[in-house]
């Protein structure tokens, strides 16, 4: 009950004396009692405050509702099976009165009573509040409810009610004083007596346990702690009191100060006279130091209108910008004239396109119609012949009829040979073409093979030469650093000191960027260069005529279009003060935070140009994504670099393309080496990819002379198979019919030559056509190449152009910056001569009311050749002097009265110190006595709880002993079982369970007749006994009932309880066995 200390503890222990007080007068009359085995018990009035009435669980444990279960004044024996809910009983009684989880063993939170699949838990405790020590009888009446609500997150709530149901409370503190008022302790093990709390504490082996049982079950180790917080407060306000008697010290110097004040007053005329001096002089030195304060302000005013170097600077660029605004008008001018005309060609090049298509289309065409003539003229050639040819055998038949059968047959074998030599032929042929197509597939294959190697050999290449160019740079710049930054910028660098020695420069240039700059954390060196990028090699100069020379000596080294980038600002030595736009972050710096510069000239360029206090560098990749993107970005902060270089926008993510700084690297060995690596590779990669291609061109040949070779077989094999097809043509001719009229074949003849004089002039007409054709399809073709050209000739016109075009943007704008830049800074010019004439407006108003007050104060002008301050310090003094001396005109009320209140606060204070002092010292006599009083208590109740344990242990023929160490802390006990006369007393280790237990009862007893509590709880006690020491244990503890008729016993346990007398002060609780859908719990009163 820790949370009941806020009560007075003198208060505390008196309560506690009269508790164990009136325990042991009530006890007193009755050690002498025996068993009740066979005693009918007589009606007994009961208790009238702190009873337990009822119980409810709902949703609790394992129980969806369970009770409400009706409780006796007197014994109440609540008996069941495992799981019937007699635990749940003794838990929701702790819990319900206010109790933490910890102290039931049952749980470590709250929420592990609430059912599984509910979200709360309700347990309802009624509380008998009668007769004249009630508690807030008019409030709640005869019983007050506490109704707890636990919740499956863990919380609670409370409600305490009036016997009508009314709500009287929900506030904790109202349950802990209902609680304290019926002196309930839940977690005294005398009051409520677990299975787990018997097992900690008088079970264990430990001496020193059982002690500290002892005294938290008679609160006398509650009464060892509220002595002890006494003593630590009576140590701090004894040192509270030494540091006020230091404080009177200081006191007493006051007072010794204002004593001397006091006793020191005197005239003071003199003092006055010269402070009256003093103020003259003070008014007119006041009209002199503005004099000479306008003066130099008129002086600042006129120097500042004489600057004309922002207007200069102004109109210079500018002039600049008109200029190249002029000459990107003329580009764009001449721009739309080419893409106008380029426009118009197009058009005619598709109208050209589109006539040779029609053209090539109907030469084609006629050149189809032409060969189909002339092969129609040669086979109708062919069959002329053929007839003739047949018309001579016809008439060489007639000559020949009787050989004529012999060598029909043999022309007949050869035809069959011939028609299997030309089926051969074919499937040659066929074969041929496929392999043809495969070797052709696999030849492109191979090209495109061959093309590919070639280009990575040239991506290859290309970075092996730029990286052989960076290590020549590297290597170089051994003895040079500058030549990091090009081959040719140590030259620049010298012929820009040569030329500003020679006064062609107003202020020296500075470059490159990169040069000037070191890092504070060099692991940070590609995030930054991916920061700067172009501007590390980028100069600055202070004005545009400045930058004019630097052109000049620029174009010495470089050729147009790739110089580097020259920015111009005017110089100054103060740094930029950026502290409202910078972006802030407790973790991470900005790129202005981890750069330095020898010249702020540098710092100033990059905060106008990249805006690096407005971005931060985060090494990590993930936690940059977080900050910039799965959130509000930090204020100020428009986005940030990783480590590995990485840009992180709030919308979107850049990934670095390099590995490793170029410029800012402080380890050149190291690249260099890294660089002979990465070469090395290279070489090996070139000559790899060399091998590759050497060995696909070969391939490449081998195939192309297959491809020729097997073209060149198919052609002999074509020809092969029109000549057997001629063959078998002719033999099939010879064989016809030879019987042919030779008058009807020579008038064929004659009509096949008029056809073929009618297809010649035919062929003739179509060849003149095709002649036609073919020249306007040449003359559609060159019309279209030549637009072609001039479509082309335009586009690289245009090239340079739109290059041209894009630099003069980029300087425009570039130009269009520095412009507004100029202009913010002109009006700020003019803005601080306006407020330098308006602050010497001011000040020449102060003047003139200065003079006219000097002029009241002393109209002659006074020549003062001090200073202000000195005057001033002087006439401070003097006023200080004449406070002191002030009392003797006017003011020695004043000084004695505050002299006689320090007197009067200096002897109060004294007292209080004293008085403390007296307090501190009969506290402490008070202490030492109190705590004799506790050690007479302590032994008396130990003396007391032997014999009660003594008493009880012989009810069962046993003996045994009690022994407390008070100065070690340690209670042992031992046992001497009857029977075991022979053997000497044991503790209770070598005891039987049934025995052990008994005993443990006895000790229980035993501190229940020398304690109070309303109620009393027993969790199965007699679970390890048997039936003798069982029956011996339940007459011990009715007997014990009967004597404290007015304390209510609630006993748990498994076993039966037929043997119990018949009494109506005796209440059996039967609990069913386990039905968890709704776990209702039946009493029978018997």
């Amino acid at each position: 009950m820790s949370k009941r200390k806020a009560s007075v503890i003198t208060d505390a222990s008196t309560l506690k004396n009269r508790r164990v007080t009136a325990a042991g007068a009530e006890n007193a009359t009755d050690t002498n009692h025996q068993g009740l085995s066979s005693h009918i018990f007589t009606p007994a009035p009961s208790g009238d405050i702190g009873l337990i009435e009822s119980i409810t669980l709902k949703n609790f444990m394992c129980h969806h509702s369970f009770g409400p279960v009706q409780f006796g004044p007197h014994v109440n024996f609540i008996v069941g099976n495992n799981g019937s809910g007699k635990s749940a009983i003794l838990t929701g009684l702790i819990v319900g009165l206010g109790g933490k989880a910890t102290m039931t063993n049952r749980g470590v939170s709250l929420k592990d009573f609430v059912k599984t699949g509910e979200s709360t838990a309700d347990v309802i405790v009624k509380l008998r509040n009668r007769g004249a020590d009630a508690y807030k009888k008019d409030l709640y009446g005869d019983y007050i409810t506490v109704e707890q609500r636990i919740s499956s997150d863990g919380s609670r709530g409370y409600k305490l009610k009036s016997k009508s149901g009314q709500l009287v409370s929900n506030k904790k503190e109202e349950l802990v004083a209902v609680l304290d008022h019926f002196n309930i302790q839940l977690d005294n093990p005398v009051s409520i007596l677990s299975q787990e709390m018997s097992k900690q504490f008088l079970h264990s082996k430990n001496e020193s346990d059982k002690y500290k049982f002892f005294m938290k079950a008679t609160l006398l180790e509650q009464m060892k702690r509220d002595y002890i917080h006494i003593k630590h407060t009576e140590t701090i306000t004894r040192q509270q009191v030494e540091r006020q008697e230091e404080c009177l010290k200081d006191l007493k110097q006051e007072f010794l100060q204002k004593k001397e004040r006091y006793e020191s007053l005197s005239s003071f005329s003199d003092l006055k006279e010269n402070l009256e001096s003093l103020k003259k002089q003070m008014a007119w030195c006041l009209v002199r130091d503005k004099e000479q304060s306008i003066q130099q302000l008129k002086e600042e005013i006129q120097k500042e209108e004489k600057d004309k170097k922002h207007e200069d600077n102004l109109h210079l660029c500018q002039s600049k910008l008109a200029q190249m605004e002029k000459r990107l008008q003329v580009i764009k001018k001449r721009a739309d004239s080419l893409r106008e005309e380029q426009k118009l060609l197009k058009e005619d090049n598709l109208n050209f396109k589109q006539q040779a298509k029609i053209v090539n289309k109907a030469h084609k065409e006629q050149e189809l119609v032409y060969f189909r003539a002339l092969n129609k003229l040669k086979q109708t050639e062919r069959e002329q012949n053929l007839l003739q040819e047949k018309i001579n055998k016809a008439k060489a038949s007639e000559r020949l009829n009787n050989s004529g059968e012999t060598r029909r047959s043999r022309q007949q074998a050869t035809l069959g040979e011939l028609q299997e030599q030309l089926a051969e032929l074919k499937r040659t042929c066929s074969q041929l073409n496929e392999d043809i197509k495969k070797k052709h597939q696999a030849l492109l294959k191979g090209k495109e093979e061959r093309d590919k190697l070639r280009v990575e050999a040239k991506s290859v290449q290309f970075a092996y030469e730029s990286k052989q160019k960076r290590k020549n740079q590297l290597l170089a710049s051994r003895s040079n650093k500058l030549k990091r930054f090009g081959d040719d910028v140590p030259d620049l660098i010298a012929a820009i000191s040569d030329a500003f020695a020679a006064g062609s420069f107003i202020k020296k240039p500075v470059g490159p960027i990169g040069a000037c700059i070191s890092l504070k954390d060099p692991t940070l060196a590609v995030a930054v260069e991916c920061c700067l990028r172009s501007f590390m090699k980028a100069f600055c100069c202070d004005n545009y005529k400045d930058e004019l020379v630097l052109q000049r000596l620029m174009s010495r080294f470089y050729p147009k279009g790739n110089r580097p980038q020259i920015v111009v600002s005017p110089f100054t030595d103060k740094l930029y003060n950026v502290h409202g736009r910078k972006a802030c972050h407790p973790d991470y710096p900005t790129v202005l935070d981890t750069i330095t510069s020898a010249t702020p000239v540098i710092v100033n360029c990059l905060i106008d140009m990249r805006g690096i206090e407005t971005i931060l560098i985060i090494k990590e990749k993930d936690k940059a994504r977080r900050i910039m993107q799965k959130g509000r970005p930090p204020k100020n902060c428009r986005e940030a670099f990783t480590a590995e270089g990485d840009q992180v926008f709030p919308n979107r993510y850049y990934t670095s393309e390099f590995s490793m700084a170029k410029y800012l690297s402080g380890d050149i060995e190291t690249e260099i080496h890294v660089l002979e690596s990465e070469l090395e590779n290279l070489e090996a990669q070139l000559s790899r990819f060399q091998l590759q291609v050497n060995s696909v061109s070969e391939d490449i040949v081998n195939m192309e002379s297959s491809l020729n070779n097997t073209i060149k077989t198919l052609k002999k094999t074509q020809a092969s198979e029109n000549q057997v097809k001629a063959a078998i043509s002719e033999l099939e001719t010879a064989n016809e019919e030879q019987s042919d009229d030779i008058s009807s074949l020579e008038e064929v003849a004659q009509e096949n030559q008029q056809k073929i004089e009618t297809e010649k002039q035919a062929v003739q007409e179509a060849k003149a056509e095709l002649d036609k054709q073919r020249k306007a399809s040449e003359e559609a073709d060159s019309k279209y190449s030549s637009v072609r050209d001039k479509i082309d000739q335009l586009l690289e016109e245009m090239e340079p152009l739109k290059d041209e075009q894009l630099k003069l943007e980029t300087e425009c704008v570039k130009h269009e910056r520095n412009l507004k830049l100029l202009e913010k800074k002109l009006k700020g010019h003019e803005g601080n001569i306006q407020a330098l004439k308006s602050v010497l407006s001011g000040k020449e108003q102060d003047l003139q009311e200065n003079v006219k007050k000097a002029t009241q104060i002393s109209p002659e002008r006074q020549h003062v050749t001090s200073t202000t301050k000195s005057i001033d310090s002087e006439i401070t003094r003097l006023k200080k002097k004449l406070k002191v001396y002030e009392g003797n005109h006017g003011e020695q009320e004043l000084v004695i009265r505050e002299y006689a209140e320090a007197l009067s606060l200096y002897k109060e204070k004294t007292n209080q110190v004293r008085d403390l002092r007296k307090f501190i010292d009969r506290l402490n006599n008070i202490m030492s006595d109190r705590q004799n009083r506790y050690k007479i208590m302590r032994r008396s109740l130990s003396v007391r709880c032997k014999l009660y344990f003594n008493n009880f242990l012989i009810k069962m023929n046993c003996c045994g002993a009690m022994i407390f160490d008070h100065n070690n802390e340690t209670l042992s006990i031992s046992v001497k079982p009857p029977g075991r006369d022979k053997d000497g007393a044991s503790d209770m280790r070598s005891l039987s369970g049934g025995e052990r237990s008994f005993s443990t009862v006895c000790f229980m007893l035993s501190l229940w007749e020398i304690t109070e509590s309303p109620f009393r709880c027993l969790d199965e006690f007699d679970v390890y006994m048997d039936m003798h020491n069982r029956r011996i244990c339940l007459d011990l503890l009715l007997e014990l009932s009967e004597r404290q008729h007015l304390r209510q016993f609630i006993f748990i346990t498994p076993l039966n309880t037929s043997n119990l007398p018949k009494s109506a002060l005796i209440k059996i609780h039967h609990l069913r066995d386990p039905e968890r859908e709704d776990g209702q719990s039946r009493d029978r009163d018997l």
